[in-house]
């Protein structure tokens, strides 16, 4: 996928308010760890003309790699597989987090009939990789050929992440990450040049910044 269309699909995201910018009050992750960015996937799914648009290009990047199926992550690769596999006219699973504990037990749902099916994972995003670890481990325990994972937005900081694709042996695509998005914030005037400089500093070092702005952390929302 060229540049312009990565770019296109970071302003898109900028202009759903699906990735937020704030170093003033930052974020606060689940584990305690404080970031001047934010990105809500889950929330593309309510814009249908800028959802079509991200889909049709995640189908061109898609089409030609030979893929038989796809498998939504749970839950919010879910719906994004399912659009993908409305463009692509193949069929679609979805993949538990956990045997859901009753009737077939599974944690694969649809149908694959077959062991060796060329099996794309789809998720929304991805920070480090670690998680993807899960999906494609139950795939393959099934039968499925997982060589390729797709995300809309790929955080793109964290030298690990690519390093645990390779490990799996998964080439990821992703339409966007947090740098296209941090050039288009600059070129359009999104956000104030404190905000751009604070941000661009963490993408840059996050330990680094979390350690610089820590007084931040009892104020952050």
């Amino acid at each position: 996928m060229t540049d312009v269309k990565r770019l296109e699909a970071a302003k898109i995201l900028l202009d759903t308010k699906s990735v937020l910018f704030n170093s003033k009050e930052p974020f606060v992750f689940t584990s305690g760890a404080i970031s001047p960015v934010y990105v809500d996937m889950r929330r593309m799914i309510s814009f249908p003309a800028q959802r079509t648009i991200l889909m049709d290009m995640a189908a061109e990047k898609l089409k030609d790699l030979g893929i038989e199926y796809v498998a939504g992550g749970e839950t919010a690769g879910i719906p994004y597989a399912a659009f993908i596999a409305e463009r692509l006219n193949i069929p679609m699973l979805y993949v538990r987090k956990k045997p859901k504990g009753f009737g077939r037990m599974a944690q694969i749902e649809g149908c694959m009939d077959e062991d060796g099916r060329n099996v794309a994972l789809i998720e929304d995003l991805q920070t480090d990789g670690g998680s993807k670890k899960l999906f494609i481990d139950v795939l393959r325990e099934a039968g499925a050929n997982v060589k390729h994972a797709f995300v809309i937005f790929h955080y793109g900081i964290f030298p690990q992440s690519l390093e645990n694709m390779k490990k799996l042996d998964v080439e990821l695509h992703s339409l966007t990450d947090w740098w296209q998005v941090l050039e288009v914030a600059k070129q359009q005037d999104y956000f104030d040049d404190e905000t751009l400089k604070s941000v661009e500093s963490f993408l840059n070092d996050p330990e680094g910044w979390r350690s610089a702005n820590a007084h931040l952390a009892k104020n952050a929302g």
